[in-house]
């Protein structure tokens, strides 16, 4: 009997054989996200006439996935600086999108982000302010 083994199961395998023990498998740490603060979040459509939404901000990468929340996506970071965040991300037959967050300050970013979602494309802009503490 032949059992297939996924690849990052075989490599935590192979480390806890030698002795070692494997740390839990986690998302990846982005660092450019971790100067972005928590809180009542306020994203602003940058088209004319857009929207106004609130989030309750709990973790930056929150903002990677504003079409697909509180979905488990696979993500590959493109860009990680202070300055800019640009990931991609897949999350199967929900869709997947590319978001890039230009951080101006730790209560200012820009968002753009592209991608399908809903069997739809989605292509936009918006500012993300901090504007206070969840309510």
């Amino acid at each position: 009997m032949r059992i297939a083994i996924k690849p990052f199961v075989y490599a935590a395998i192979m480390m806890t054989a030698g002795g070692a023990v494997a740390a839990p498998l986690q998302a990846p740490v982005i660092g450019g996200l971790s100067t972005l603060e928590t809180g009542d979040w306020e994203l602003r459509s940058r088209e004319p006439g857009g929207k106004i939404r609130h989030i309750c901000l709990a973790d930056a990468r929150q903002l990677l996935q504003l079409r697909h929340p509180g979905r488990n996506c696979s993500r590959f970071v493109v860009t990680d600086t202070a300055a800019q965040v640009v990931v991609t991300y897949d999350c199967a037959a929900a869709g997947s999108g590319r978001t890039a967050l230009r951080i101006e300050t730790p209560r200012l970013v820009q968002i753009q982000s592209q991608g399908i979602a809903d069997s739809a494309p989605f292509d936009f802009a918006m500012e993300g302010r901090r504007i206070g503490a969840c309510r």
